[in-house]
């Protein structure tokens, strides 16, 4: 039984982590499952959006850390790519975080475009309480999203957030109930799957970009060359040429 689970529907990925009675923990197989679904799913021009879960009671566990092999370094960056792989995706991507997110999953989340988090979710980095560093670039990600305030109270001083707790550090976009969080999540990336695939991919790429401008004139210039390339694109043309004819027809 595969323990990634891919759903596609209205252009939309559902991705899985399908091994509740190890609470999605990552192990090294698993991370190729992880792998070898999001190569599918960008090779396949009907999606437009990726959503990540895992199946109840949690998100993700963290990582099996019992087999790196002989060398720490290679295990644990092979176990980093079961996350990092859904970080490279050209897609946008959302976490549906549903129950615990510890360690590396929590890295799982952290890497996507954006979090929504039911009440029951929980995130947990629990490296510390481990006795191990953290890794994957948690440390980057987490004071990046939230702050060093909340990464310090995360990663240092062990606090556990819940679905709530999260949205108010700034870590999820929004906290629903447990039983609208897929729905959420799904409404969400149809937003972005309906609209031109090249436009939605550079504009995700400028806001990954624009993290490394410090001068709002250097903006204004790195976003002039693709705004100038969409407004000669088909589809704003159309958009154009229907808000000409209704101001026209109500001269």
């Amino acid at each position: 039984m595969s323990r990634v689970l891919v759903e596609i529907a209205d252009r939309v990925a559902t991705v899985t982590l399908n091994d509740p009675a190890r609470r999605n923990a990552l192990d090294l197989a698993f991370c190729d499952e992880m792998m070898a679904a999001f190569d599918e799913i960008e090779a396949n021009l009907a999606v437009g959006a990726v959503v990540v879960t895992g199946a109840n009671p949690a998100f993700c566990a963290g990582a099996d850390l019992s087999h790196l092999g002989a060398s720490a370094e290679e295990g644990l960056l092979a176990i980093y790519e079961g996350f990092l792989r859904v970080g490279r995706c050209p897609l946008p991507t959302i976490a549906a975080v549903n129950g615990a997110a510890v360690g590396a999953g929590m890295n799982l989340a952290l890497v996507t475009d954006l979090r929504v988090a039911g009440r029951s979710a929980r995130f947990d980095s629990r490296f510390l309480q481990l006795g191990i560093h953290p890794g994957g670039g948690h440390t980057w990600m987490l004071r990046r999203i939230a702050g060093p305030e909340t990464a310090f109270a995360v990663d240092l001083f062990g606090e556990i957030l819940d679905g709530p707790a999260a949205e108010r550090a700034g870590i999820v976009w929004k906290c629903v109930e447990d039983d609208q969080l897929l729905d959420e999540a799904r409404r969400l990336a149809g937003v972005a799957a309906a609209g031109p695939p090249e436009l939605v991919a550079k504009i995700k790429t400028s806001l990954h970009h624009v993290a490394t401008i410090d001068e709002h004139r250097d903006a204004v210039m790195y976003e002039l060359v693709p705004q100038a390339w969409s407004v000669g694109q088909p589809e704003f043309q159309a958009k154009l040429a229907v808000l000409k004819s209704q101001i026209t027809s109500k001269k």
